[in-house]
């Protein structure tokens, strides 16, 4: 594209940060860079029509972390590690509660419960003979014991008897959030471009040269913030990884209310407008969903509509609306990236499926980084 004279001058001209993705890391570090720097001219690109990845396509979950996934973590990662990760995903919550505001982003303290299958006996039992331990090891964080045993007051079929939930999990509405965010940055002066692409990009002595889909230009600062999408530009430990999800129509007379984990979470639902998003099945075909391209497949998407029935929703008549899929960033350890690339780049990607909740956070460090 040949871009004016006008255009080069408004919008691509002595640029002092630039930041790709505008999801909720970019945005967030955008409105902490605005406010650091208030006469700086910043700029915003993203290549979808709409925050592109897993920003606007996530099930809205704000969570911490589920016991069987914390116990998980426990094998894998020392204490201080996985203390560390949920204190971030503590924070990061009221960091994006206090920047927006409750009733903005939809919060709703409803409590997040593990379902345990049938199958899953053993798992449950070392599940709640730890409650008490996990409960003694996050209190410092939550201030009170955050996991308790839940019976089965939703009527789901073919699992334990008993959830364990987390008091403090929370949703929130997704859409309300990224609208949030957008409004803000615009508001402050931020430049966004959609459908803007960067393939590459250079960093000179006193600059680094931007090259996208559709024009070429300069920055004093370049900054990562495409979560699974960055090994596209950059050399980190971080994979894409694709999560399908599905929402049903309207149900009369739904009772499901709160947040949901199953199966380790690999599965995850909750109620949204009288209906249930439900996604997951990552775990079905891992090479498969290690991918960058957007879609559904009927391999997973057959398994969330057989657990909607067996499972989840034995006693409704429900009816899929749409399915959808989001891009996360994964990698071998579950900390975010968070680094200066070299001498003007700055990368923070790998939120770990955790972007609702660390994001907030994630952008302001990024923003005190540069």
């Amino acid at each position: 594209m040949k871009l004016s004279y006008w255009e080069y001058k408004t919008w691509l001209s002595h640029i002092d940060f630039t930041i790709v993705g505008s999801g909720i890391v970019g945005l967030n570090c955008a409105l902490q860079l605005r406010a650091k720097y208030p006469e700086a001219k910043i700029l915003v690109l993203e290549k979808g029509i709409l925050p592109q990845g897993a920003s606007t396509k996530n099930a809205g979950f704000a969570c911490f972390g589920s016991i069987s996934e914390i116990l998980s973590d426990l094998k894998t990662h020392t204490e201080e590690e996985v203390y560390e990760l949920v204190e971030k995903r503590w924070k990061g919550i009221h960091l994006l509660r206090e920047n927006l505001g409750d009733k903005e982003i939809g919060f709703k303290n409803w409590g997040g419960h593990e379902v345990f299958t049938e199958q899953q006996e053993v798992l449950f039992t070392e599940c709640l003979e730890q409650i008490a331990a996990t409960n003694s090891f996050l209190n410092p964080i939550f201030k009170g014991d955050a996991f308790k045993v839940h019976s089965n007051t939703f009527d789901f079929k073919k699992v334990q008897e008993e959830y364990i939930t987390n008091v403090f999990e929370s949703q929130i509405d997704t859409g309300k959030m990224m609208s949030q965010l957008l409004l803000r940055a615009q508001s402050s002066g931020v430049i966004l471009l959609n459908s803007i692409e960067v393939e590459h990009f250079e960093d000179l002595e006193n600059h680094v040269v931007v090259k996208t889909n559709e024009f070429e230009f300069r920055t004093k600062k370049l900054i990562i913030a495409t979560n699974g999408f960055g090994a596209a530009l950059l050399e980190e430990e971080v994979k894409p990884a694709r999560a399908q999800v599905l929402i049903t129509k309207p149900i009369k007379n739904l009772k499901i209310k709160g947040t949901f984990h199953l199966d380790e979470g690999y599965y995850y639902f909750r109620n949204i407008d009288n209906r249930i998003l439900f996604g997951g099945g990552r775990n079905l075909d891992f090479k498969a969903e290690e991918t960058s391209a957007f879609g559904e497949t009927p391999l997973v998407q057959n398994k969330l509509e057989q657990l909607l029935k067996e499972l989840i929703l034995p006693d409704y008549d429900f009816e899929i609306a749409y399915s959808w899929s989001g891009i996360m960033g994964v990698g071998p350890q579950k900390r975010p990236i968070i680094k200066q690339v070299s001498n003007r780049v700055y990368c923070g990607i790998r939120m770990g499926g955790m972007g609702i909740a660390i994001g907030s956070i994630i952008g302001k460090e990024l923003a005190d980084l540069v």
